[in-house]
């Protein structure tokens, strides 16, 4: 049996290519679970305490961290340092110690990253200091150097500032392994992935705060979320991929709504 795609309309109306674009483009609607990790982080930062958030890849870790930095903003008042509450770095592969150094001096735009690996880290230190930084969150953690890791760790123990390791279950084995390093990040919180209730309840969230298309879709019912727990197997960046594919296509076809057949063709891809 073959499947019919219609066209695109060619004519589309401004107001739907608005619509279109908004959902091609990035935006993070602050659900129950991120607002209990932010409190978290809050927790910890106030307390200047290292932790490390630990989960699979898609289960929402990175935007959730990164949306956390966007929410503690840097404050530049006249002929001061800026106040950076929360830095947010996505570590490159295999970090080395001058990596680590070059990559926060870049975070506190600071222009200056040449030097000896001594000249970088104390001019690091001056600048944290200076900048009022309380958090730097470290994701991909797991590609830190051994040695990358040490200097991880004296900058939580000689500024006090807090550490967020993140990464996924090999950041784990990787933090186990050194018992300094695994003595100071003991704080975990962990990113699961949907269960059946959960996946209802977001896809709700995302149908009214993300897709609002002109009709409803229904997305809550059974036929729909068999599709979508299949297809998504609950994790959170894969559900959104997908109902703002079905979205778009929906909208690029003259529809108002997303029809069951479309989502089982866009939800196809991810099998």
């Amino acid at each position: 049996m073959s499947i019919i795609v219609p066209c695109p309309n060619p004519k589309i109306d401004p107001k739907v290519q608005l619509s279109i674009d908004r959902l091609q483009s990035h935006s993070f609607v602050e659900i129950e679970a991120v607002q209990q990790f932010h409190a978290w982080l809050d927790d910890k930062r106030h307390c200047r305490q290292a932790c490390r958030v630990i989960g699979d890849s898609r289960t929402g870790k990175t935007l959730a961290c990164d949306t956390y930095r966007w929410k503690n903003a840097p404050k530049q008042l006249s002929g001061d340092a800026p106040i950076v509450p929360v830095i947010y770095w996505h570590a490159t592969t295999e970090t080395g110690q001058r990596e680590l150094f070059e990559q926060l001096l870049e975070c506190l735009k600071y222009r200056i990253i040449r030097g000896t690996l001594s000249e970088l880290r104390q001019r690091v230190y001056r600048l944290l200091k200076a900048c009022q930084v309380e958090m730097i969150i470290l994701d991909e953690a797991h590609r830190l150097r051994p040695k990358t890791f040490s200097e991880v760790r004296d900058i939580f123990d000689l500024l006090g500032i807090a550490v967020v390791l993140v990464g996924t279950d090999r950041l784990d084995a990787v933090v186990r392994r050194d018992e300094q390093v695994h003595n100071r990040f003991m704080a975990c919180h962990r990113f699961y992935r949907f269960d059946s209730q959960t996946l209802e309840d977001t896809t709700a969230i995302w149908e009214e705060y993300v897709l609002r298309l002109p009709q409803p879709s229904n997305l809550t019912s059974a036929a729909m979320q068999k599709i979508l727990g299949a297809s998504t197997r609950g994790y959170l960046g894969a559900l959104d991929e997908i109902l703002r594919s079905a979205g778009r296509r929906a909208l690029q076809t003259g529809q108002s709504r997303i029809e069951l057949s479309l989502l089982t063709q866009v939800a196809a891809e991810y099998q």
